[in-house]
């Protein structure tokens, strides 16, 4: 009936506004029960069911056999680790593939048959569900025996899979590698050539005290390969020139060449080159984004004229008022987008919405959220008023922060002087003192800043919660300090019991005060582009941690099950583990130490070493395992190192250029202040799509019957 059709289209704008909000594709099923299902697989209790399923997956690496489940990670001092029993992990894993198998059931229900076969990560997703299971029942019938467990390398597939900007910059990383592969070939040869020279350069002669450079770096191919791959990161210069050096200064030239060409020149280009890419595709990707939003809207105007209270005079399609208010009851979204779109429904004169209005509408999706500040209370007296007006205003701020620094220079110039003093010689009278007076100043300012202020707008700005915060609990440690030791006076000495003793607590949390000066960086225009940009890559990295979260764990599960029982002291434990810290240092999470011991933990701490390069030239020097060993850690150098790297470079430049055009162009600050996300920061080179292509992809959906 009439009433029927009307519901149904009523719940088709819901759907297609809330994928509009969510930066959803609209194809798919729009009948009534699938219209049911595909809210409820959307609402937030089901999310955070898959969210935790995920997490939880993930997380049992950790906790199957190799475990990390250890207090200290050195292997002289810790506890064999405990091993869950066999079953155990595995029950929490088939508990996981069910409701993975429930999720793709859902999707590819829901997208419909011919969609399903167009959608590559959905096949995907069968895919790796099959092979994770058919390696569970393996693993099951072995009594959990078995060294290489396939399923363990593919889980952060379904960290990869539930995350669409993920899918997106991941599409944007594969088609930014042909170009990079470009100069990484150009590398492979540059690195190639040198290693020849080297090779001619460095051969052995005679005299075999003059072979020190052929005996530590240049013996043979791979060994020279290896020694100027690890140049090229520097992380061995000098130390690879020394011993040609000392035999001839002549002889720097050559290392000075490599360095200049390999590491300024085509390093660099290589970042040049993923920048000018990366952001052509990134910007793609965010206007299919804005597209989808688009056409979410406009499917949603579009059924909607199709209720039959809509007017058989009108000569064009409109929507009714009274229609959008029903839908927008309904509709899951932002309380200050829904309050702002119904006040302007409000003030419309109009009983008709044509689809330019009905677009115009929604575009408050697009606004970044401004928090609005409470006001200051109203006084009466003329007395309370200028009062208000002293501690209001921003002078009192700026004096807050002198008496600040004051105070972490008294404390700085007290800890320089008592360094060198046991602590039975210390008189800590003086700092006491002080610390006294400091914290009296800060409760006497919050205190003050309330009054002015009124307590609602004092607690509306962060900056005072963390003031507040610090002044409650600086006061609550004074107090309790003066009630243990009495108050100070000259030869005052508290007891030291520690870290978390009274008076050491007391001025720890004083240090914490240095941070009040993170108020003053709006007022500095040039050091507020610098931290509006780190604020807004905190947002935007998401996607790029993710994916190096899928890159760290799948290397990390590869390395263990490769380097299993790769290195075998027995019995000669001490010498390894002098080598090691001789070596690096780094005894308690060394990488291949790490992976002896099969721990996922280290081997993902091994890995963060790797990032920051440190230490490759001494994980490219193990020879204890083999020679194919160094593929290993050369991947993953090149994944991590050079390309992940110079795209977090890439998108922190296209942030900060974005930012520094409006600056020149005298845009005031304010407006740069809060724009948080990729679409955001692009929202001034995206072009808005036209009525033309998004009619004719309505008219495309596999599901949806237009009314014209």
């Amino acid at each position: 009936g009439i009433g029927a059709d009307n519901d149904l289209y009523i719940n088709q704008a819901i759907v297609f506004i809330e994928d509009a909000i969510q930066y959803r594709s609209i194809n798919h099923r729009v009948d009534s029960k699938s219209l049911w299902l595909y809210r409820w697989y959307y609402s937030r209790t089901c999310q955070w069911i898959l969210s935790l399923t995920i997490t939880t997956i993930l997380a049992l690496a950790f906790i199957e056999k190799p475990s990390s489940l250890t207090i200290t990670s050195d292997i002289r001092y810790r506890l064999p680790a405990w091993n869950p029993p066999c079953g155990l992990t595995e029950s929490v894993e088939l508990l996981c593939f069910f409701v993975f198998m429930v999720d793709v059931s859902v999707k590819s229900y829901l997208i419909g048959w011919e969609e399903f076969w167009k959608n590559k990560w959905l096949i995907a997703y069968i895919l790796t569900l099959i092979v994770s299971l058919t390696d569970w029942i393996v693993s099951l019938s072995l009594f959990c025996t078995e060294d290489v467990r396939i399923r363990r390398i593919l889980r952060p597939f379904f960290l990869l899979q539930n995350s669409s900007m993920m899918k997106k910059t991941l599409k944007s990383i594969n088609s930014t590698l042909p170009e990079m592969a470009s100069v990484v070939l150009l590398l492979a040869v540059h690195l190639s050539l040198f290693t020849m020279f080297a090779m001619l350069l460095f051969a052995r002669t005679k005299d075999g005290q003059q072979d020190k450079e052929w005996v530590g770096y240049f013996r043979n191919l791979p060994d020279s390969l290896t020694s100027l791959l690890v140049l090229l990161t520097t992380a061995n210069n000098p130390d690879v020139m020394i011993p040609a050096y000392s035999k001839n200064r002549a002889y720097s030239i050559f290392f000075i060449l490599f360095t200049v060409l390999g590491n300024l020149f085509l390093m660099n280009l290589l970042t040049a080159i993923i920048y000018n890419q990366f952001r052509g595709y990134l910007l793609k990707s965010v206007q299919s984004s804005l597209f989808r939003r688009r056409l979410g809207i406009r499917a949603a105007f579009e059924v909607l004229s199709c209720l039959k209270e809509t007017p058989t005079y009108a000569q064009q399609s409109a929507v009714s008022i009274g229609a959008l208010l029903r839908v927008l009851q309904k509709v899951e979204m932002d309380s200050r987008c829904k309050q702002a779109i119904m006040r302007s429904l409000k003030m419309c004169s109009c009983d008709q919405l044509s689809a330019a209005q009905f677009q115009k509408l929604f575009e408050e999706l697009d606004k970044e959220a401004i928090k609005q500040h409470p006001p200051s209370p109203e006084y009466q007296s003329h007395f309370m008023r200028k009062m208000q007006f002293a501690f209001g205003h921003a002078y009192f701020g700026y004096l807050g922060n002198v008496v600040a620094l004051a105070n972490i220079v008294s404390i700085c110039v007290v800890l320089v002087m008592d360094a060198d003093k046991q602590p039975s010689e210390r008189d800590d009278f003086f700092l006491g003192a002080i610390n006294c007076f400091f914290i009296l100043y800060y409760l006497l300012e919050m205190l003050l800043k309330i009054l002015a202020m009124g307590l609602r707008r004092y607690l509306s700005y962060p900056s005072n919660r963390f003031d507040g915060l610090l002044t409650v609990i600086l006061l609550v440690l004074e107090i309790a300090t003066f009630a243990v030791y009495g108050f100070p006076h000259p030869g005052w000495r508290p007891e030291f019991m520690g870290l978390l003793s009274l008076w050491d607590m007391v001025r720890l949390v004083n240090m914490l005060i240095v941070f009040r000066f993170l108020r003053i960086i709006p007022n500095m225009k040039f050091m507020a582009l610098v931290v509006t940009t780190l604020l807004d890559l905190v947002k935007n990295l998401r996607a790029f941690a993710g994916i190096l979260v899928v890159v760290f764990y799948a290397f990390a599960i590869t390395g263990i099950m490769l380097f299993k029982g790769a290195i075998v002291p027995m019995g000669n434990i001490r010498f390894f583990l002098l080598l090691l810290f001789q070596t690096c240092f780094y005894i308690k999470n060394n990488v291949v130490l790490s992976y002896k011991k099969k721990s996922d933990f280290m081997a993902l701490l091994g890995h963060f070493e790797a990032v920051v390069i440190d230490c490759l030239r001494y994980l490219l020097s193990v020879n204890l395992i083999c020679r194919w060993a160094k593929v290993y850690f050369v991947a993953w150098w090149l994944i991590s190192s050079v390309i992940w790297v110079n795209l977090f470079v890439a998108l922190l430049l296209e942030n900060f250029i974005h930012k520094w055009d409006r600056r020149c162009h005298r845009e005031p600050l304010s407006d740069i202040e809060y724009q948080r996300t990729v679409e955001l920061m692009f929202r001034d080179v995206l072009e808005e799509p036209t009525e033309e292509e998004l009619m004719e992809k309505l008219h495309q959906h596999p599901h949806l019957q237009l009314c014209r």
